[in-house]
């Protein structure tokens, strides 16, 4: 893992836990574990990386300690419908890229987003998605693989659109 790498591990994981994602102490040691060993220098790194499993539950507080010193802190928008909007955007940026699987990621914003913004029709597109692939059975003729790359692309579109409104 290189420097970039770890610190985009640690970014991720800030965006997971701003968005309300749990995410388990162990996982939280092991990245700073990462970036340690990738030389990403913080005051209180080495202290989250060595922490022993008695010592999970100071994980959390480390790790925010960590991102302060890294600049990393992120703070999702404070009005709840803008911090689903910023999560959709963020979850479909993964999909697009790659770094979530396509089915993981479409059901997060069928079940995590979609259903609390009262279904718009923009992410119309990934929710069909979703379903399409919590559903999909052999018999359709269709494989899984095309159906994860139908909600790539439908990842994709929901960017360009958002692009395109905020270059208008």
């Amino acid at each position: 893992m290189t420097r970039d790498d770890a610190l985009k591990q640690l970014s991720h994981i800030a965006r997971e836990r701003a968005f309300g994602r749990h995410v388990g102490s162990d996982r939280l040691i092991q990245a700073g574990l990462d970036a340690l060993i990738a030389e990403v220098e913080s005051p209180s790194l080495a202290m989250l990386a060595g922490l022993l499993r008695s010592e999970e539950p100071e994980a959390p507080a480390l790790f925010d300690q960590v991102l302060e010193e890294l600049g990393l802190v992120f703070q999702p928008p404070a009005d709840p419908r803008a911090a689903k909007w910023a999560m959709a955007y963020w979850i479909a940026g993964q999909i697009a890229d790659g770094t979530l699987d396509p089915a993981t990621g479409t059901h997060l914003i069928w079940a995590d987003i979609a259903y609390d913004l009262g279904y718009p029709e923009s992410l119309q597109p990934l929710v069909s998605c979703a379903l399409n692939l919590d559903g999909w059975e052999e018999s359709w003729g269709v494989s899984v693989e095309e159906l994860n790359r139908e909600a790539v692309e439908a990842a994709k579109q929901f960017l360009l659109k958002r692009s395109a409104k905020a270059g208008s």
